[in-house]
């Protein structure tokens, strides 16, 4: 463990490289290519045919301390989470489809963006935790260039539902302090039933080693407050419909064994899940023990 560590961003805002950085994800909205489904829409000028719905500027649906996060992230006053709306994917059981498929949020400029992430520091929050943000990196990172230059000191957390760009995480690369990804599925087909994207393992796994090799394994401060590194997600789902074992093999074999790791049990039926047989009951206390014995079978120690 160690006392602290400074935020790899100050070092670019201090060299002018994050503003530079900001300009050049700009540009990317122009042929946007800032999530894995490539949709090339001039986000500056419509979002017509974008799968997010997001134009130029973010929403935002809400933002403060929480205290329900893993307890590397929320320590004793909180994770300071920022919601963004909608979503590039398009789970038939998400909980929160509220903000994600309806859009629930009000239009934020860079500046009130960063606004947020200065109070939720005032707050005394140990972090800054972007939920949803791979359709906003461009924004996100805009935000992030002039809170830095306020003086916003806290690590940030890259919270996503795992299908991201390999052009956006290298505008990420040194901006990004903690990689907080799901790892949804270990088949393709069953992405593609369930949430609507056709090569989501494919652009997990390849985007959670790029995350990996940016930022390692999981580290601490002396109070157990994650600082830096990788933590991993996955949501069991019935049946094992997820490929739970599948994906703590990749995770074992092709990251590290030593990947913080939560493997959830709250599923439960949301959303449009009562249309799919295989989805329409919460998970069994069984299927639930036998994930976590495939992680530990596996080699993982840090598990959540």
């Amino acid at each position: 463990m160690i006392t602290r560590v400074r935020p790899a961003y100050l070092k670019l805002a201090e060299s002018g490289e994050l503003t530079e950085r900001a300009c050049r994800a700009w540009q990317h909205l122009e042929d946007c290519d800032l999530c894995a489904r490539y949709c090339r829409i001039d986000r500056l000028e419509t979002i017509k045919g974008a799968v997010c719905r997001t134009g130029e500027r973010a929403l935002v649906h809400g933002h403060g301390p929480h205290h329900g996060e893993e307890d590397p992230l929320r320590g004793w006053n909180g994770s300071g989470t920022i919601f963004f709306s909608w979503c590039n994917l398009r789970c038939v059981y998400c909980q929160n489809w509220d903000i994600s498929q309806k859009g629930l949020g009000r239009v934020v400029e860079p500046d009130e963006l960063a606004g947020m992430m200065l109070e939720l520091q005032a707050r005394g929050c140990h972090n800054i935790n972007f939920v949803s943000p791979s359709h906003v990196v461009a924004q996100i990172i805009a935000a992030v260039s002039i809170a830095a230059n306020q003086g916003l000191t806290l690590p940030l957390v890259y919270n996503t539902g795992g299908y991201d760009s390999v052009e956006a995480l290298e505008l990420l690369d040194g901006v990004i302090d903690i990689y907080m990804p799901d790892m949804k599925y270990g088949d393709a087909d069953t992405a593609h039933r369930y949430s609507h994207v056709r090569d989501y393992v494919e652009v997990n796994r390849r985007a959670v080693r790029e995350m990996h090799r940016q930022v390692g394994d999981l580290v601490l401060d002396d109070d157990g407050i994650a600082v830096r590194g990788l933590l991993v997600r996955h949501l069991v789902l019935p049946q094992n419909i997820g490929g739970t074992d599948s994906m703590l093999h990749f995770l074992a074999t092709e990251v590290s064994v030593d990947t913080w790791l939560n493997i959830m049990d709250q599923y439960r039926p949301c959303y449009r899940a009562d249309d799919y047989a295989s989805l329409d009951r919460p998970i069994s206390r069984l299927e639930y023990t036998q994930a976590l014995a495939w992680a530990k079978a596996e080699g993982f120690r840090r598990l959540a």
